[in-house]
């Protein structure tokens, strides 16, 4: 599989470090609202790495932070009158519910911020002590300049940065307000102000830098070097430039391998802001269409390109999503009426066809995730099973390509077969089975049905009047 890795700025052969495993690291959001479309892209598109990789026979560790201490979440409390961590708990919990629908895999693990903090203290202590770091009134700072590959991931000159800012560093300088040794030095600890949540620290109550967060985090749950870095290109700098210095200055090991970036989402060719009123959230979204469209209408463009969201371009996705739906309910009807036989050698023929569109759908993902041509590939798939497979072929070749458009759709997270819903005189016909199965003692039978139920959703319930149930 080759990957088009920031860092040097070409494709590149993915090698992991160990043979067969996989450490990946994506930039979680920072819990304080609602997460929007913009936060959407990065969490489909290399849940779709990770789906693929697994497809592939790779043991993926996928870890995403939540920020859940941060600016935006200590004011969205005060305004609450609540507690920060009030905030964040109760963001977790909403972002994991649109990531849900968003049929977007939970993390290997999703570390918080404040529940890293006593190892974050401790990466800031080994960095003042080989003088990348210094504190000043209770803040500590990163000595920029003390590592050598600073601007290595932007392409960033670290004298063009600095000249940059050289009006706004004096008038630091004028009020007084400038403490630090260099403009581009960063936090990597603050100290509390009031009515802040705080940590005790060597330096003073106070909390990590961001920048930090994913530093420690990463360390921790993957290892001092990970395989593949992730995140939105807003993020290269100076959020992962950071994380490389501060990293490497540490550990004096490579930070990441390859970093993956994807691009810019515009709302009908406009960057999304409150102001401008095109700030959509994915509940506001999931109210006038299905998320397994957004996220079809997300995977349609190669993930490092710009996308541009209207209301077009996803009806247009959403009619595309439907074609495969529809081919998938035709095959699942037919698979019914097919007679169960051996294949004949034209059978076969077709047979072995359906293997040319999955070649070429690994052929595109392995093309640096080429999410857009692998849709491809399932529409020509589509295409021929809808002119060469038909009731009267043998059942095992229906099945075959019913499953083959399936297993693809799964790799991108798509769900194309819809399990039809038990009817109730179905159920109740279960329950007289299972009735008559325990007067007869069979009780393996009747735990049998007991389970196929609730495998669809059905509860049981043994009254005194009878077998009550409903639906979950």
């Amino acid at each position: 599989m080759k990957i088009y890795n920031t860092m040097t700025r070409r494709k590149e052969e993915f090698v992991p470090i160990h043979e067969n495993k996989v450490g990946i690291y994506v930039c979680g959001p920072t819990v304080y609202d609602y997460i929007h479309i913009g936060n959407a892209r990065p969490m489909i598109v290399f849940d779709t790495l990770r789906r693929y990789l697994l497809y592939k026979g790779y043991d993926v560790n996928y870890v995403s932070n939540f920020t859940d201490v941060d600016d935006k979440i200590i004011k969205r409390a005060i305004e609450e009158g609540v507690t920060s961590s009030e905030i964040s708990e109760r963001y977790i919990e909403e972002v994991k519910k649109d990531m849900h629908d968003l049929n977007v895999m939970e993390a290997t693990t999703h570390p918080k911020a404040t529940e890293e903090i006593p190892d974050m203290i401790d990466m800031i202590k080994v960095l003042i002590e080989k003088g990348h770091a210094y504190e000043v009134n209770g803040t500590v700072y990163f000595r920029t300049r003390s590592f050598p590959g600073y601007g290595k991931l932007s392409k960033k000159n670290i004298d063009d940065l600095e000249a940059g800012h050289r009006d706004e560093k004096h008038q630091l300088k004028v009020s007084g307000e400038d403490e630090k040794e260099d403009f581009l030095d960063f936090v990597l600890w603050k100290p509390k102000k009031e009515g802040e949540p705080s940590w005790p620290s060597p330096w003073g109550e106070g909390r990590p830098g961001w920048h930090l967060e994913c530093s420690v985090m990463s360390k921790k749950y993957i290892g001092d070097i990970i395989d593949i870095h992730a995140g939105g290109e807003d993020l290269i700098f100076p959020h992962h430039e950071n994380e490389i210095a501060q990293s490497e200055a540490a550990n004096d090991v490579e930070f990441a391998r390859y970093w993956m970036h994807n691009g810019f989402l515009k709302i009908d060719g406009e960057k999304m802001s409150k102001s401008l009123g095109n700030f959509f959230t994915i509940r506001d979204i999931g109210k006038k269409y299905p998320l397994q469209v957004i996220r079809f209408f997300i995977l349609s463009a190669h993930y490092r390109s710009p996308l541009n969201f209207s209301d077009t371009l996803v009806e247009s996705a959403k009619a595309s999503l439907e074609r495969i739906l529809n081919a998938v309910s035709r095959l699942e009807d037919m698979k019914e009426a097919a007679v169960d036989r051996d294949l004949t050698e034209e059978e076969n023929t077709l047979a072995a066809r359906l293997q040319e569109y999955v070649t070429k759908f690994e052929q595109a993902m392995e093309d640096d995730l080429n999410t857009a041509d692998a849709i491809s590939s399932i529409f020509e798939l589509v295409k021929f099973t809808n002119s060469n497979i038909s009731a009267d072929n043998a059942k095992e070749l229906v099945v075959k390509a019913c499953d083959t458009i399936c297993k693809l759709c799964d790799v991108l997270g798509i769900i194309a077969k819809v399990e039809k819903e038990i009817l109730d005189s179905d159920i109740e016909a279960l329950i007289e089975e299972r009735q008559m199965a325990r007067k007869a003692k069979n009780f393996a039978r009747a735990d049998e049905i007991r389970d196929m139920l609730a495998a669809q959703g059905i509860i049981l319930e043994d009254t005194r009047e009878g077998v009550k149930w409903k639906r979950a």
